[in-house]
């Protein structure tokens, strides 16, 4: 019997043994879970204040682009009558301006003599530059794009020039390259002007381009379609076509290398 009493004494002893090793174990792994919980969330919070500070950051740095890009800003509004968007973002009914007869092709009259001056301007640079186009109204832009598509479906076109038949539906994005759909050209304004040297888009000699560009803003002209623009104008780049936007508005465009889209997205209403 006693040695029955002491069988049971032993289990019992090992039963409280194994249960204590079994609760310390459980325990330990709690504590170990809770700091690996706390440690993680303290790595969350940190990495999302972070990241919070970061975009507070890029903000208040576009922030401070902006406005250094919009200093010093011309007394000029969108609802000016220099500053009228046309393109494929803004359509236009026939506009029907004012219209004066410069270098052989039609203008708005409100800027003809600026027209005339900075055409005499370019051929002091190059006596080559003329006028190639002026005002073109919604329904001459119409047979226009038209003939631009069937050239380019035909392969003798500005982007097909291979001589081989593509689809109209390419022909159509390839000449969205380089003119605009009835109502979407600001030609119907009469204040854009197409200037070159030869009658070929981006075929004068870049050097005598560079030259034109550089003094247009002092007759109220940019180059509007320039390299790296295209993503606010839609519109690739073009060596010859230039828009009138006014003096003072045209040199604070060129320092700051804006289109107009992106300048006239600067001023007030």
């Amino acid at each position: 019997m006693r040695k029955n009493k002491k069988s049971y004494f032993i289990i019992a002893v090992l039963f409280v043994l194994l249960v204590l090793v079994i609760f310390l174990g459980v325990n330990n792994n709690r504590r170990q879970l809770e700091k690996a919980t706390k440690e993680s969330l303290n790595d969350t919070a940190l990495s999302t204040k972070k990241s919070t500070h970061q975009k507070k950051e890029s903000i208040s740095s576009s922030s401070t682009n902006r406005s250094v890009e919009a200093s010093n800003l011309p007394d000029a509004h969108q609802s000016d009558w220099n500053l009228i968007l046309v393109n494929k973002w803004n359509k236009r009914a026939e506009l029907n301006p004012p219209l004066t007869l410069v270098g052989g092709k039609e203008v708005n009259s409100k800027i003809a003599s600026d027209v005339a001056a900075f055409l005499e301007a370019a051929q002091k640079i190059d006596p080559a530059e003329h006028l190639i186009s002026g005002y073109r109204s919604v329904t001459y832009q119409k047979q226009l794009y038209n003939n631009y598509v069937a050239q380019e479906m035909a392969g003798q076109g500005t982007v097909n020039r291979t001589g081989k038949a593509i689809s109209e539906a390419q022909a159509v994005l390839n000449v969205n390259t380089y003119s605009m759909p009835p109502g979407m050209s600001e030609h119907n304004t009469g204040l854009a002007i197409d200037m070159s040297t030869i009658d070929s888009l981006n075929d004068s000699n870049p050097e005598v381009v560079a030259k034109i560009m550089a003094i247009a803003p002092n007759y109220g002209f940019v180059l509007h379609f320039q390299k790296g623009m295209s993503a606010s104008t839609g519109v690739d780049y073009e060596d010859w076509h230039y828009r009138y936007v006014g003096v003072e508005n045209a040199k604070y465009m060129m320092a700051h290398h804006l289109s107009l889209e992106e300048y006239v997205a600067l001023l007030p209403k």
